[in-house]
This record gives structure tokens, C-alpha cells and sequence, in this order.
């Protein structure tokens, strides 16, 4: 067996901050370096992921065999659901050993017939061929890191329009092709986001970052024309607030807004008419939320406010955007998550009791006064707990399309008639090797928090495996914030938990978005702490409940929820064998008093202004890197990306380095940087699920329930 090195020590180099009066030391500020060039950093984040690699040699054979199993469930050579779009289905296709998708279309051979839940696409000797129009696969060769950000094609279906990054930094570049050649249409767009749309068939408009990555600039570009001439449609000057882009269901409309975390105003861009430029639809004003979807003569605007937090929606007419009417009034208890228009029907995503639902209304005749909704529709689902999301679907068609899946439930396309009510399959992902979704139960929980407010748990486990008495294993799952809801989804590579006789599960804590806006608002600024308690509390509930013990209980979160873990960590280091921080925020004070650090200016009204005493202390009580103390920690594994733009690989660096400095006790503490990959990690999908087999051997290494090698 090779011998294990020692853990790396990173040095000293001391760095005095100094505010109210208080003085922070931070030894290891010398490892953010902006460039990602620094040789001393570099050769400190190759001597950590070696140190993992010599920890976790002795397990790679039961690592390999974990990727193994989790690969033969996966059907490699498979189509997604074809979306019909005008003449064409289009589709995204896998093919056996490849890591990326190709994007394909086929011909309609009855264009005029009505679209209908029960559609097929014809494939075969007699079908209209397949037409590959982008390889990933292809293109990725030259790549270490390869994503597709945005895929449009043209209203025309001539021309498509591809965001590409290939570094992980999110800085896309953008090309057009002949859909039908695929030979390139003039040079390609650089350094943008992946926001962009079709302003008719000639033109593209695109969204651009100033020099902290925030989304400033929105551009109108006519094709065969240079990068350097096009003309910017609008500059966000606020470093609080940033820019989102998106077209109206009906395609007549772009909507451009810029959006903080408590305000949004909205501009519209007739395409018909995108030299006329920008309109200003609904103004900005402190504390209004709106965004806005077109059809036929009205705008529809879903708005949220301080009285009205979980939104209400109103339209008005496309002439008189100042005068509205109340369609859908505010609820204290049911929050509109979005609506989707079609040329007859709205549907509309709220969510209650921390699930989300449909509910579908018919509309009048385009043209006709809309004073008022009729009684809708609901669209039912089977499971107790589950995910639903909505995706595109043709406006002028009667058929929703949605994504549906559960903690049992592989993830499903479904079209849904709304006009009768009938649901129709599309596509469910095959799970290979004799997967049974009737040999998981899935279950909702309702723990008390320490304020007495109830948090809902959704949990999964193979009922002939757990025996819920106290001695399972048990994974738990937090994020909580941003508003962000985790609901219960499938993940094919969690099998190999649930198969081992792990018990799964997610604390939808406050913070996140779950149970309507007042979750979220009560789960940050100055009652962030309450997240962490929260998952306390959950953590607690479950070893109370007997679904596991304190020796059997790992966590996750990533990215904020890595905040979670490196809170909670100091906070309750007993209460956890295992903590996995995947890409965590854990240096929150350093990096929010400084607005040179990509984000940091708009996620002030997320976490606070540091700059001022009040949030200042308030974030040092509980910012992981400040409250690392000299305690006994639980087994630790620590990720990062070093090209990641949303959390500099430098806060796990340092939060790493500071624990192996301070912590009393003989526990794995692992950390692994993938240097050439950024927030999301690598990009191909087999990639993927290597990292996860890597998480699954770390754990089960740390509870010895490795088999011994035969």
C-alpha cells in the first residue's frame, strides 16, 4: 500500500485588516491571486490535490467501481423530448462514450396539423432524415472544459446562435451558422454573457460584463456587421443592480431588465422595430419586483412589492402600460412563481406547502377586453414531495410542456392538454440495471425549529435496506439562500447511496425560496443565522427520529450552501461525521468589504454591507473563515474551481489552510481544486459522475463501508 504524505502546510504571510476598531489577521490572504498565476499558490493547490489523491489511493478501486455502477445506469445512446418549433422537432441526442450532447432537428411532414399532446416524432427508413446541426462532441476536442451556455435558432430556422465558454469562467463567446451548411456566419461575438435572443432573422441582441463580471451592457447587433459597431441598447451605470434578457413567449417582444435583490424595472424591444430601441414598460422604483410576458394587445406583469411579497399579477394594455387590472390578487400563502402565456391560455407556477403547482386558465379571444381570469385548471402529480418545471412550449399551441421528477421518480417530460386536462409522457430517462422506483419511499417531515416554526424535510430511502432505527447512514442536503428553492429531484448517481442503505435528505431551510418570499426574507441579512439553526435543527430532528446517529450523519451543500456547511461546522462541530463543502462561500466578511470581487456590490442586499458596524459584526459572528477555532472538527471535503467567477478558489483555500492550522483533531480534512474547470465543475457528463463517485467513496471511507478488496 503507498505510503500517505503528510497534509500540506500552507505559509504565513500576515495581512492586518483593520475596521471599527477591530482588527482581523489573515495569514493566508496571499492565496487569492486575480490572475490564477501566482507559482506559490499554484504549487500550494497541486500540493493539496495530491495529498487527496495519496488519502484516497487506497479506496480508488472501490472509487472506480462506484463510477462503474453509476454509469451502467445511465442509458449513453438516448434522445431528449423533441420539441416541435415551427417546421421542425428539434432535439439534443447522446450518443455511446461521448461526454457531450449533439443538437438535432427533423422535418415535419404535416407542418399544418395542430400541435398535440399526443405528437410523435416519426423516425426511421421513411422518417425525414436527421440533421446534426451542432456536435458538442466535436467542438469540445480541442477544450479542456467545454459548455454550451445558450442555443437559439432564428424565428426563420435558417440561422443559429451558440454561447460557447471554454474555460468555466461563464465569459461566452458567441457564434452564428448556417443551420443547414453549418458553415459560420461572419466572426464570432466575444466576451459576452449567455444572455441573448433573435431581434428578427438579421440581428441578435446580447447582454456584456464590466470589469467585476456583472451583467451591464445590452447590445444590438446586425449580422455581416463588425462586433465594434454595434450599438449598446442600454448601460446599467448601479453596480447594484445587473441585467437579465429574455423574448416574450409571442416573439414580438425582447424584454431587457435590471434587477437587485429586492428591485427590478423592465424595458421592452419591439422586434419588428429594434432600431427604435428600448421602451421603458415598467419604471424602476425601490422595493418593486416586476417582470413581464406579452400577448396579443397587453402586457401581463407579474409584480411583487413589500405588502405584496408573493406577487400578484396584473395586466395592461400594450398602448397604456400605466393603467393595470388585477388578474391574479396577492396570497398570503401561495407565491406566483412565474407564468407562461400561450396564444388561448396562461399557466401559471405557484408554489404552497413548499411544493410547487400549475394551475392553467383559458384566456378570451387576442383582441377582446381582459378584465378578469376564469376558474382554473390544476394539473395533478402522484408523488407526496417532487420538482416541476416549466420549458419551452409552442405559444400559438394549446399543449404545455413541463419537467417532472421526484426523489423516486427519474425525470420526466410531460405534455399536458389545456384544454381537456390530459397529461401525456413524452419521455421518462431510462434507469438501466433494475431500477424499481416501488422499492423507495419518499416522505415530507415538519421539524420544529428553535423559534418554533415548522421546516419541511423531503426524504428518500429503499424501504428493503433502511431500517430506521437509529444505525443507518444518512446524507443531508442544505442550501438556503438567494431565494433558491432545492425541491425533491432525481439524481440516478444518489442510487448508490439509497442501494447501500443510506437515507437521503433535504432541510429546506429558510433563506431559500421554498415556503414563498417570507422564507427567504426571514433567512438573510441580519437573520442569515436563522439558515444555519435551521439545519441544526433538521440535523437534530433526524437523529431524534431515528433515521440516523451523530456517527452515521454526513452533510452537503455547495456554493452558498457551502456557507452553510462552513457555519455549522464551527457552530455544532459534534454533530456531523462528515462535511462535504462543494465550492463553498466561506470568507463572506473579506469578500463582501470588497467591491473589486466579482458579485460583491449586488449581493449586498443578500447578506448585508459590511461597510456599515451593524452588518459588519453581524457577518464576522458567523463567516466561516473568522470563526475557525481550535476544536475538534468532523471529517471534512473541501472543493473548488480555479476559474470559478461566482467563489474565488481562494476562500476554500484559505478556509482549508486555517482549519489544517487550528483544528485538534486526527480527521481527514481533504481539499480538491480542479484547475482548469469553474463553478459547475467539469462539463462533460461521465466527468460528472466521477466527481460524485469521489464524494460517495469519501464518505463511505470515512463510515467503513468499504468492502474490503476481493
Amino acid at each position: 500500500m503507498a505510503e500517505v504524505r503528510s497534509p500540506p502546510v500552507a505559509k504565513k504571510v500576515e495581512h492586518v485588516m483593520q475596521m471599527f476598531g477591530d482588527v482581523r489577521v489573515d495569514n493566508y490572504y496571499w492565496l487569492r491571486d486575480d490572475s490564477r498565476c501566482n507559482p506559490d499558490m499554484l504549487s500550494y493547490l497541486r500540493e493539496e490535490n495530491a495529498y487527496t489523491d495519496s488519502v484516497m489511493s487506497g479506496t480508488k478501486q472501490f472509487e472506480n467501481q462506484l463510477f462503474a455502477e453509476i454509469r451502467r445506469r445511465i442509458k449513453e445512446d438516448d434522445i431528449s423530448a423533441p420539441l416541435r418549433k415551427g417546421p421542425y422537432y428539434y432535439y439534443k441526442k447522446n450518443l455511446q462514450g461521448k461526454e457531450y450532447v449533439q443538437h438535432c432537428r427533423r422535418l415535419i411532414t404535416d407542418n399544418k396539423a395542430e400541435p398535440s399532446v399526443h405528437d410523435t416524432m416519426p423516425t426511421g427508413p421513411d422518417a425525414p432524415p436527421e440533421h446534426i446541426i451542432l456536435d458538442e462532441n466535436v467542438k469540445a476536442q480541442e477544450h479542456g472544459y467545454y459548455r454550451i451556455g445558450t442555443f437559439k435558432v432564428s424565428p426563420d430556422h435558417k440561422l443559429v446562435a451558440y454561447a460557447e465558454d471554454t474555460k468555466g469562467d461563464e465569459i461566452y463567446a458567441v457564434h452564428v451558422i448556417d443551420s443547414e451548411a453549418l458553415k459560420p456566419v461572419g466572426q464570432p461575438l466575444k466576451g459576452l454573457t449567455r444572455y441573448l435572443e433573435w431581434a428578427g432573422n438579421d440581428a441578435l441582441v446580447y447582454v456584456t460584463m464590466d470589469e467585476i463580471l456583472r451583467a451591464d451592457k445590452v447590445w444590438l447587433h446586425k449580422l455581416g456587421t463588425e462586433q465594434s459597431s454595434d450599438v449598446c441598447l442600454y448601460h446599467e451605470k448601479d453596480d447594484m443592480f445587473s441585467l437579465d434578457l429574455y423574448a416574450s413567449e409571442s416573439h414580438k417582444y425582447i424584454f431587457v431588465a435590471s434587477e437587485s435583490k429586492t428591485t427590478r424595472f423592465v424595458f421592452s424591444l419591439d422586434v419588428s422595430k429594434p432600431q427604435d430601441g428600448l421602451r421603458v414598460l415598467t419604471p424602476r422604483v425601490d422595493g418593486i419586483d416586476s417582470s413581464v410576458s406579452h400577448r396579443g394587445n397587453h402586457f401581463f406583469i407579474q409584480r411583487r412589492s413589500t405588502e405584496f411579497y408573493n406577487s400578484e399579477l396584473v395586466v395592461c394594455s400594450v398602448d397604456d402600460t400605466s393603467k393595470t387590472t388585477v388578474l391574479i390578487p396577492h396570497r398570503d400563502s401561495v407565491k406566483i412563481q412565474k407564468i407562461q402565456l400561450f396564444r388561448d391560455h396562461l399557466a401559471v407556477f405557484e408554489r404552497e406547502h413548499g411544493l410547487r403547482k400549475i394551475t392553467v386558465h383559458r384566456l378570451p379571444a387576442e383582441g377582446q377586453p381582459l378584465n378578469g381570469l376564469q376558474a382554473g385548471r390544476s394539473v395533478s402529480f402522484v408523488d407526496p414531495v417532487y420538482k416541476v418545471d416549466s420549458t419551452e412550449s409552442e405559444f400559438s399551441s394549446s399543449v404545455l410542456r413541463f419537467h417532472y421528477s421526484s426523489l423516486k421518480t427519474p425525470p420526466s417530460v410531460y405534455d399536458y392538454d389545456m384544454d381537456t386536462g390530459t397529461s401525456v409522457i413524452k419521455k421518462i430517462d431510462t434507469v438501466l440495471g433494475g431500477f424499481d422506483a416501488s422499492n423507495y419511499v419518499t416522505e415530507r417531515k415538519w421539524v420544529s425549529a428553535a423559534d418554533g416554526t415548522q421546516i419541511p424535510m423531503s426524504i428518500v430511502y429503499n424501504k428493503n435496506l433502511a431500517k430506521l432505527d437509529g444505525s443507518d447512514p444518512c446524507l443531508l442536503y442544505g442550501y438556503g439562500s438567494y431565494e433558491i428553492s432545492i425541491d425533491p429531484f432525481f439524481k440516478t448517481s444518489r442510487l448508490s447511496l439509497l442501494d447501500r442503505g443510506f437515507i437521503y435528505v433535504i432541510a429546506h431551510v429558510r433563506g431559500g425560496g421554498e415556503m414563498g418570499r417570507q422564507w427567504y426574507e426571514n433567512g438573510k441579512l441580519l437573520k442569515k443565522k436563522i439558515t444555519f439553526t435551521d439545519f441544526i435543527a433538521c440535523a437534530e430532528s433526524l437523529i431524534e427520529l431515528k433515521y440516523c446517529s451523530k456517527e452515521k450523519l454526513c452533510v452537503e451543500g455547495r456554493s452558498a450552501g457551502g456557507l452553510l456547511m462552513g457555519a455549522v461546522l464551527n457552530m455544532r462541530p459534534d454533530l456531523f461525521k462528515v462535511v462535504v463543502a462543494g465550492v463553498p462561500f466561506v470568507d463572506a466578511l473579506t469578500t463582501m468589504l470588497d467591491p473589486t470581487i466579482p458579485l460583491t456590490t449586488s449581493e449586498w442586499e443578500e447578506w448585508g454591507d459590511p461597510r456599515k458596524a451593524e452588518y459588519y459584526f453581524y457577518m464576522k459572528s458567523y463567516s466561516p473563515v473568522d470563526n475557525v477555532t481550535s476544536q475538534n472538527y468532523p471529517n471534512i471535503l473541501v472543493t473548488a474551481g480555479l476559474n470559478d467567477p461566482r467563489v474565488m478558489y481562494s476562500e476554500p483555500a484559505k478556509f482549508v489552510a486555517k482549519l489544517r492550522e487550528m483544528k485538534t483533531d486526527n480527521n481527514l480534512l481533504l481539499f480538491k481544486c480542479e484547475l482548469g474547470a469553474g463553478h459547475f465543475s467539469k462539463s462533460g457528463r461521465f466527468e460528472k459522475l466521477q466527481e460524485d463517485a469521489f464524494t460517495f467513496a469519501f464518505m463511505m471511507k470515512v463510515l467503513d463501508m468499504i468492502p474490503a478488496p476481493v
